[in-house]
Parts: C-alpha cells; structure tokens; sequence
C-alpha cells in the first residue's frame, strides 16, 4: 500500500462517496478532502446524514502505517502526523440511509434513499454543523412516488436537478427537482419506469448519452431505458446473470462499455450496441458482489465489492494476459488488486476523484478504510497482490 487509514465510526454506514472538491492546506503534508456519509443504528438511536474531513497526504510525504490510535481506532499516519477523519456536519434523518449521492452540478445538495418509500432532499448550507437538539429531520424536499424503500439512486450528469431511484417495489421514479413547489416540501415523480419483475437493486445514468438510464434487479435482469421513450418498455432488456444484479456502472470514457455486479459473484461486461451476451465474465469474489465502480481516471480501470469482505480492484487491459500456474492460482489476469483490509460484509466504496488510485470502502463493522495501493503493483507487470496485512485489524 501507499496509503492506508482506518477509521471506526460511531456507526457504520451503507454509503460511501467522495466530494468533488479538495484543499490544499498551507505549508502542510496533506490535503483535505471531503466523505458523504450515513449512519444504520440501532431502532433507538438517531441517524444521520453526515459529512467527514479527510487529511490525505500528498504523494511524496512520508507515511508510516504502523501507527495505530487506540483511542480514535485509526491507523495510518503520514510524516509524524497522523491521518484524520472527522465528522464536520451531521444533518437530522429519519431512519437509517440507505444511499447518499450529492448533485454533481451544486455538491451541496444531497439526496437520500430512506427506510421508508420516501426520498430526501438536503441543502447542506441550510443546516447547521451539529444536529438540532429536537431530534427532527428537516429536509428541503420530501420525493414521493415509491412505496417501498430502495438503494438504487442516481443524479443525471448532463441534466441538472434530474434524480432517478429504484426500489423493492419494483419501479424506477424519475424526479425534476426544479419543478419543485415554492409552498410545499413534497415532489411527486415526473415519470415512474415499470418493466422489472422483482426488486430493482440499482439505477444508474449513462455517463454520455444524456437520455439513457440502466436499472438492474433480483428478476436478474439488466434493463436500458431512454426518457423519451414508453416508461413501460425499456429500450433493451436482457437476462445478464443467474442470480439478483445488485449493482451497474456505466464506463465514463466509452460510450457502449457498462458493467453489472451479481449475487452470482461475478462481475460482467456489456456492450449496449450487442447485449444478447457478455463481453466478458470477471470471477474471482468468493461470495455476492454489491457494488461496482468506474475508475474516474482510467477506461480500463474498475472495482468491485462483496459480502467476500473483498474490494477487488480490476484491469481490462491485462485481460488474456499469460499466467504461469502459481500466478492463475490467486486469480485472473485483470485481477490487479485485492484489498483484504475489512473483517466483515463491505456496503459501499467510492473512488477519490482528485487523487489517483485512492479509494474509500466501508464495512457493516463501522469501520471506514481508505486505502491507496502501492504504485508498482499498477506500473508494473507484476503478479496480484493479496494484502491482508489489516485484516481483523
């Protein structure tokens, strides 16, 4: 590693992603950057919606691992400074979040997937740094439509304030939040999508093509829909793998190229010009893969993570590379990476999009693990690296 810090929170959280802004501290080793957050407590306790500072260090400062913080539970530490996360805001919410993902075009707008069939929507400067006392939870909008809860939610990239989520009730609901009412805090949704059979796990946006979305789901279907089409009959549909598609990540560079992650334990590539098979078939996860992930920085580049305790970091480009039998042993050629550091089920993980290779994973344990691997292993042709250095840590 080059990087690594553990963090133990309060309480875990399902979701995990990365702001997009980063701070340069003056005359100082590190950067700070910023975690969209939840909490999953017990019924009696309160959730929140949180945000975390993070110090990262810059590239050439020194880091030092083994310094390990009992009191915080944090390990990792960078030129005699050690590495910080620290909740900076925490925002009221009713229930558990299930999923958090800011509006790309205004980051301080934050939309939440609840317990319940309902959606938030959060305007994080209308809120102060620490919760009001009164335990309430305040949205700036409440977005209906689904009647049960869901995980699947995504903000389109070209169409500001166009929201998309998925739920157990098998629908997809697409909100406007421009049309919002000036008097009334509740959004219906514009368009509902009604085409899966069984829970939808995941929506996701294309990353190019401004109209077109992809849902997936437990009917083991992946499903591609065009707004401007029949909510009722997406545009392709195709059986993609033989148990519940948990997750999908359109490829930010390519504008045919989408990845699905199952129960199966796979993970699949898919070329929407061609649907009718995979591209490709990635095995390697040793129990059902939740979550998949583009790398923001390179069109080969992809992670996955399971219930195996595993992210696995993959490299299309080393595909059908030759192995020798010892190396085919710990994997697949594209199999670059895997980060062992998690004692229990990952939830969620986002890449860092300011700093390349560093990526944040978080555990049903609590704990939050940010970790960058070490630059030889992606420069160099060299054999997988199974680190389990921290495992149990």
């Amino acid at each position: 590693y080059d990087l690594v810090l553990t963090h133990a929170l309060e309480w875990p959280t399902l979701t995990v992603q990365w702001f997009p802004d980063k701070k340069i501290a003056d005359n100082k080793e590190y950067s700070i950057q910023r975690l969209l957050l939840g909490t999953h407590t017990d019924r009696n306790e309160s959730n929140f919606l949180m945000i975390a500072e993070v110090r990262l260090p810059h590239e050439d400062a020194p880091i030092d691992i083994r310094k390990f913080d009992d009191q915080k539970g944090e390990v990792g530490g960078f030129g005699g400074v050690p590495g910080k996360v620290e909740i900076v805001q925490s925002i009221h919410h009713d229930g558990e979040v299930n999923r958090a993902r800011y509006m790309p075009q205004n980051p301080d707008l934050l939309a939440t997937i609840t317990v319940s069939s309902n959606l938030y929507l959060f305007d994080r400067t209308k809120h102060p740094s620490k919760p009001q006392t009164d335990g309430k939870c305040r949205p700036q909008l409440i977005l209906t439509g689904h009647t049960k809860e869901g995980y699947g939610l995504s903000w389109s990239p070209k169409y500001e304030g166009q929201l998309l989520s998925s739920s157990d009730d098998t629908t997809i609901c697409l909100w406007d939040i421009n049309q919002a009412p000036k008097k009334d805090t509740k959004l219906p949704a514009k368009t509902t999508f009604k085409s899966h059979v069984a829970v939808v796990e995941d929506v996701a946006w294309h990353s190019i093509q401004a109209d077109f979305f992809g849902s997936v789901g437990d009917d083991c279907n992946l499903n591609i829909w065009d707004i401007r089409n029949t909510p009722e009959k997406p545009v392709q549909s195709v059986k993609a793998h033989n148990a519940e598609v948990n997750s999908l990540s359109f490829n930010p560079f390519g504008e045919w190229l989408l990845a699905t992650a199952s129960s199966d334990k796979t993970v699949a590539l898919w070329d929407i010009r061609s649907l009718q098979v995979p591209l490709h078939t990635m095995r390697g996860h040793e129990n059902q893969v939740h979550q998949v992930s583009w790398s923001p920085f390179a069109e080969t580049i992809l992670a996955s993570c399971g219930a195996d305790r595993r992210v696995h970091v993959w490299d299309l480009s080393r595909i059908g590379d030759e192995q020798d039998p010892e190396d085919a042993q710990d994997g697949p050629p594209e199999l670059l990476f895997i980060h062992g550091g998690h004692s229990d089920k990952i939830s969620d993980f986002g890449w860092n999009p300011n700093d390349f290779w560093v990526l944040a994973s978080a555990a049903e344990d609590n704990i939050l693990q940010i970790w960058q691997m070490a630059e030889n292993i992606y420069n160099d042709d060299e054999e997988v690296h199974d680190d389990n250095m921290l495992e149990d840590t």
